[in-house]
């Protein structure tokens, strides 16, 4: 199974820009999420609606031009896909997570909080961190096999940025958001790419207004995470840098499931 994260920076303005059907032309992923749509679904055209071969499903925050996440599932890729959106106990008004069941199987494609905005968003966003780190582990506790994916909004350790001495005390690189991080290891979560490539510099998103793109000053904030148990079922994964459209660029892994 070949499955796609994009955060997109409004999905309108991507498709206009033709860069989200190449995508999916070029890779024919099985499973793509979406982060960062920015509308709702009354907005969206046909292609987006009824993208060819694929069940569209989108959940918006109630804020207009914001936030939100989308999925698209290829069709008879999965028996019986159930669509998942929220989490127990939590007002998900921003649509931020995102996922689909099939069996056993739950997959999580989700637009984690940034919390620059104030002092009220940093909290709201390690609240719901933590909230998000309990319900995996209820999931995984039910038998679950688990894997998530999209834009987590932190950089956990140094090689995960370009500069890091400068930015130690800049939201995304946190002692306090890295520490999350740190516990989702130690809870035998894994971070896909960097336990296959321990050493190398590689950066999804890039900030727009100073063309870093162009000079590859970056960060990486976009990850797939998976249960211990499921990494060997792992057999590739990449970032697609030079795919055009957003700040952000699609990661793409293959597994066995």
């Amino acid at each position: 199974m070949k499955i796609i994260s994009f955060n997109v920076n409004g999905i309108r303005a991507i498709e206009k820009k033709g860069a989200l059907l190449d995508l999916v032309e070029k890779e024919a992923p099985d499973l793509l999420f979406l982060q960062e749509i920015k509308a709702k679904s009354e907005q969206l055209s046909d292609a987006l609606l009824m993208p060819a071969g694929y069940e569209a499903h989108y959940h918006s925050a109630e804020k207009p031009g914001y936030s939100g996440t989308g999925l698209w599932v290829r069709k008879n890729a999965l028996q019986e896909p159930k669509v998942l959106r929220g989490m127990p106990e939590w007002n998900d008004h921003e649509g931020r997570i995102l996922g689909v069941e099939s069996e056993n199987m739950i997959i999580f494609g989700n637009y984690f909080p940034n919390g620059g905005k104030s002092d009220a968003a940093w909290r709201e966003k390690l609240v719901f961190y933590d909230h998000f780190h309990r319900y995996i582990g209820a999931l995984r506790q039910a038998k679950k096999k688990v894997l998530f994916t999209g834009d987590l909004n932190v950089a956990h350790n140094p090689i995960d940025l370009a500069r890091p001495k400068e930015n130690e005390t800049h939201v995304g690189f946190r002692p306090e958001e890295r520490a999350w991080m740190d516990r989702l290891v130690e809870d035998q979560w894994v971070d896909v790419f960097r336990e296959r490539n321990p050493d190398a510099v590689s950066y999804t998103w890039w900030q727009m207004q100073s063309r870093a793109r162009e000079r590859n000053v970056g960060w990486r904030i976009d990850y797939f995470i998976v249960d211990r148990k499921l990494f060997s079922r792992v057999k590739d994964m990449k970032h697609l840098t030079e795919h055009p459209g957003s700040d952000h660029c699609p990661i793409v892994l293959d597994i066995e499931i």
